[in-house]
């Protein structure tokens, strides 16, 4: 698979990341309103984000993507097949039960799950990984 297909897929994924994250956050936010009562605003919820152990589940995501923007603005190092194999690796192991390190973002996924735009971001990603070029 040649630099710009690889390039590419990987730009396409970042944003569908971007908008699966956003939807764990918005049900994220909702469990915290529940018992904390209303977010102040976009700076009050990014302080909760970086600081609140109720949104500590979403940090393991948060860093595979701020990663896949670093090797996506990498523009002098030539992208590679197996670029995309590290980006599928590292999202199996966020969703296998088998790694106990990340169990903590699989029970705030698995609270999630049931909601639609969460399920459609979600889809999203996924379809974009299916391929199986390598």
């Amino acid at each position: 698979m040649t630099d710009a297909a690889v390039r590419a897929k990987l730009s396409a994924l970042a944003p569908a990341l971007r908008h699966f994250h956003s939807a764990l956050l918005d049900v994220a936010k909702g469990e915290y309103e529940f018992i904390h009562g209303p977010v102040g605003g976009p700076f009050e919820l990014y302080s909760l984000v970086m600081n609140h152990p109720q949104f500590q589940w979403l940090r393991p995501l948060s860093g595979l993507m701020a990663t896949l923007d670093e090797v996506l603005d990498a523009k002098d190092r030539p992208l590679t097949g197996r670029n995309l194999q590290d980006v599928r690796q590292a999202l199996g192991l966020l969703f296998a039960d088998t790694d106990t390190r990340f169990a903590e973002f699989r029970a705030g996924y698995a609270r999630a799950r049931g909601d639609a735009r969460v399920r459609e971001t979600e889809s999203k990603w996924r379809e974009l990984l299916s391929g199986h070029e390598a």
